[in-house]
């Protein structure tokens, strides 16, 4: 399957055994109805969870339970969704790109779109299949504030801050320090959603992006508050053929540094 997906693609390959779909809504959406087949997964195991930035990734031991739970093996096709437009699928499909899964796919628009286009929803809850699988963490996909505060000021550089412009700005502040990184592009996560087409990817979202000075010519590293809403942009930028990495710290962590740069 390609990186997105459209839902009647995969309702035309949920039949195959080598398939995992992989759902990442509320567990109320999810038990009011979901894909045939699909698992639940809370978007907190996804996280560290500790303070102050909740967003890095467990341990690669959490992540070995976690992924052996949901049966997940080699050559597995997996698909995720969610029901907010693709902030949870795209943490959870950069996830597996930091364990070295690679066979994935986003369902374009979520749930939202699965819904509108009349396809099944049972209701009753999917009992996975637990695997054997090991699991190790392979950096490539992550950056740290190490990396990044480094990098400030390279111009094959961007970084991508997903976060409200109120929160750009420092006109919120949600840690010890508010504004952005020096040199960041603000796009919000939500811009890149089309609520004409049930929140699928806008369609011109490479011109869009361009716009704002973000392309392929440049390395891009992208993040949030904590690397929530930039696991949809992440997720955008993949399937756009950028160059990306995402800072699972974002600014929970950044913005509680005391010797990180901020410009508000």
């Amino acid at each position: 399957m390609n990186l997105i997906i459209e839902p009647q693609e995969l309702a035309d390959q949920l039949a195959k055994e080598d398939l995992l779909v992989v759902d990442l809504s509320s567990a109320q959406n999810y038990q009011s109805g979901h894909i045939p087949g699909a698992l639940h997964l809370p978007f907190q195991t996804l996280m560290a969870g500790t303070p102050p930035a909740p967003g890095k990734l467990p341990s690669a031991e959490r992540l070995t339970q976690v992924f052996r739970a949901i049966g997940l093996r080699p050559g597995l096709q997996v698909v995720a969704c969610d029901d907010e437009g693709g902030g949870w699928a795209g943490r959870f499909l950069w996830t597996l790109e930091v364990i070295g899964h690679k066979t994935y796919s986003y369902l374009n628009g979520g749930m939202h779109a699965w819904r509108a286009a009349g396809l099944p929803l049972p209701t009753e809850p999917v009992a996975p299949t637990a695997s054997d699988i090991e699991i190790s963490i392979d950096p490539a996909p992550t950056m740290d504030a190490e990396e990044i505060q480094r990098r400030l000021g390279e111009e094959n550089f961007i970084i991508w801050d997903a976060r409200s412009p109120e929160e750009y700005s420092g006109a919120r502040a949600l840690a010890m320090k508010a504004g952005h990184i020096p040199g960041a592009v603000n796009c919000e996560w939500t811009q890149l959603m089309d609520p004409q087409r049930d929140l699928r990817i806008r369609a011109d979202a490479r011109d869009f992006l361009a716009g704002l000075g973000i392309d392929g010519n440049k390395q891009i590293v992208t993040h949030c508050q904590s690397h929530h809403r930039s696991g949809f942009t992440w997720l955008v930028g993949k399937s756009l053929g950028f160059d990306i990495r995402a800072y699972p710290g974002s600014w929970s962590e950044w913005g509680n540094l005391p010797d990180t740069p901020v410009e508000s």
